[in-house]
C-alpha cells in the first residue's frame, strides 16, 4: 500500500497510532512522521565522512533502540533516514550544488520527484562526499536486511497494508 500523503502528520503520534503507518516506497514520509522525525532528524549529517560516521552511527543506535521496543515504525524511519543520508550524500557527491536538473521544476510539477523534462546536469565525483555516502549506505544495508526488521515489515503489511 503507498504511503498516505493525506493524513495531517503534524497533528499525529505514529507512536500512539502505528495502524496509520504505511511504509510506501523507499524515503516516502521520512520528513513527516512524528514524533520519529523529531527524534531522528537532528543527528542526520553527511558533510563530511567523520560527521556522516557519527550520524549513521547515531540513527543506527536508534534503529537498536525501536527494535528493543519493538517499535516497527521507529526502525523503519531510522532505516528511512540511513537511506537518505546515502541519496543526498550520493547527490552531493556527483553535483556540488546538490542540484541534479538544469533550471527550476515547472510549477505544476513541484512536490514530485524527477527532471520534467530539464537536462540532467553533469556530475564531478566529489570524494568526500563519496565517502560520506559509503558510510550511510553500509549502515543503511544493516538496517533493511535485519531480520527482526524484516519480519515486523511483513507483519506490519499484513495487518494494516
Amino acid at each position: 500500500m503507498p504511503f498516505d500523503y493525506s493524513l495531517d502528520y503534524r497533528t499525529i503520534n505514529m507512536r500512539e497510532h502505528p495502524e496509520l503507518y504505511r511504509v510506501g516506497k523507499g524515503e516516502q514520509g521520512v520528513l513527516l512522521v512524528e514524533p520519529y522525525k523529531s527524534e531522528i532528524l537532528p543527528h542526520w549529517r553527511f558533510k563530511t565522512p567523520e560527521i556522516a560516521r557519527e550520524s549513521a552511527e547515531k540513527i543506527y543506535q536508534l534503529f537498536l533502540e525501536y527494535k528493543a521496543a519493538d517499535d516497527f515504525v521507529g526502525m523503519d524511519m531510522a532505516r528511512k533516514f540511513l537511506q537518505m543520508g546515502y541519496t543526498r550524500s550520493r547527490r552531493y557527491a556527483n553535483h556540488r550544488s546538490g542540484q541534479k536538473y538544469d533550471g527550476p521544476v515547472p510549477d505544476d510539477q513541484k512536490g514530485r520527484s524527477g527532471a520534467h523534462g530539464r537536462a540532467q546536469l553533469p556530475r564531478e565525483e566529489d570524494p568526500v562526499k563519496a565517502e560520506s555516502a559509503r558510510i550511510f549506505y553500509g549502515m543503511y544495508l544493516l538496517a533493511r536486511e535485519d531480520a527482526t526488521y524484516k519480519n515486523l515489515k511483513k507483519a506490519h503489511q499484513e495487518k494494516y497494508g
